[in-house]
């Protein structure tokens, strides 16, 4: 790309973030807080790195309910898939590897290799898991992954060949890379959080880029009417089997990133209270919007900490959140996104809804009938 075409496509990204609320005004504002959360203190960069992990969580998991029409109660299988990848290579292979590397970078190396593993594991379990899965709609396909990610809670607790350390986990060390004189704590929690924020911002893109394709129309087509989709000669189970697999594989991505924060892999990252965290956090944001699980795990994890910081209240947390859910359910169908957007609308008056929307014209659609 020549020099004058990026200057030509900076003027325009300049233009439009002049213009108003729009898409390029908001990711310009969401990366200036992404650079000042690192200078936080630590429990709160601690607590935004969570919020990162849960939000790609819930958006690979959108992937598959929001634009596809499938609820998974199965998806914490390959959210410990990306755990344990990783936290067994850590475990029995950084020595190996800081023998061929050297001990410096060591961990650095370590630590991407363990993430491919566990992305790789991620994917060859989501392709037989998803290939019989998609063969089942509505509640049949919410009860196959529940009784799918519920089995790989069973086998992990079992410890099959000495590898998942049974209902203890396994401890997760990042180690320190030595670089000239610089050691770099991977684990520190602003080092970490850069890592996850930067990991995070590139597969949301990569969502985003698949939710905008001809894939994700085909996607926004099936969710609307499988038989109308078949009819315009769409395999509507490999269609799925496919959004199957590239979901399962960016909430692969999540649980690696969980791994490292948490410093352990355990089997409730299977259990499917678990994958209700992505369930929750989706029906809070709104599944019609691309931002709408992010929103959603925001809302989430900042008012569970809230909750937590009155002992009181904490004992009666699931009751707040119940109710939370009753409230969105009733007067909020369209999650948050979608009542504040219906609110600016109602305020300021129509608008376009460049500035929060996530491209999808179905969602644009249903929020203009609703005004």
């Amino acid at each position: 790309m020549s020099a004058t075409d990026t200057g030509g496509r900076v003027s325009q990204f300049g233009s439009a973030v002049a213009e108003g609320w729009t898409r390029e005004r908001f990711g310009l504002l969401g990366a200036v807080a992404l650079v000042l959360i690192a200078f936080a203190p630590p429990f709160q960069v601690y607590l935004f790195t969570d919020f990162l992990v849960v939000a790609l969580f819930a958006l690979g998991f959108n992937l598959l309910y929001g634009y596809t029409g499938l609820l998974s109660f199965g998806h914490g299988l390959f959210y410990a898939g990306g755990a344990y990848g990783i936290a067994i290579v850590l475990r029995d292979l950084g020595p190996v590897i800081a023998d061929v590397v050297g001990a410096g970078i060591s961990p650095l190396v370590t630590f991407v290799i363990g993430g491919v593993v566990g992305l790789a594991l991620v994917v060859a379990v989501a392709v037989p898991v998803g290939w019989l899965s998609v063969r089942l709609e509505e509640i049949y396909f919410a009860l196959i992954t529940l009784a799918f990610g519920m089995l790989g809670y069973s086998l992990i607790i079992q410890d099959p060949a000495g590898l998942t350390n049974g209902t203890d986990g396994v401890i997760v060390l990042l180690g320190t890379v030595d670089l000239g004189g610089f050691s770099i704590r991977i684990g520190g929690r602003r080092i970490y959080y850069v890592i996850s924020a930067l990991t995070v911002v590139t597969a949301t893109y990569g969502v985003w880029r698949v939710v905008n394709s001809p894939f994700g129309a085909v996607c926004k087509a099936i969710r609307e009417s499988p038989d109308r989709a078949a009819a315009l000669g769409i395999d509507v189970s490999h269609h799925r089997w496919m959004t199957f697999i590239v979901s399962a594989a960016v909430v692969g991505i999540a649980g690696v990133l969980r791994a490292g924060l948490a410093s352990v892999a355990s089997p409730g990252l299977t259990h499917w209270s678990t994958s209700a965290i992505a369930v929750i956090a989706t029906v809070i944001g709104g599944a019609t919007y691309f931002y709408g699980p992010v929103v959603g795990a925001f809302i989430f994890l900042y008012i569970r900490w809230a909750i937590s910081r009155f002992p009181a209240l904490e004992a009666y947390w699931e009751l707040f959140f119940g109710a939370l859910l009753i409230a969105v359910v009733l007067f909020f169908k369209q999650g948050a996104v979608g009542g504040l957007l219906l609110l600016r609308d109602r305020v300021f008056g129509d608008g376009d809804g460049d500035g929060a929307e996530s491209g999808d014209d179905n969602a644009r659609a249903d929020r203009g009938d609703n005004s």
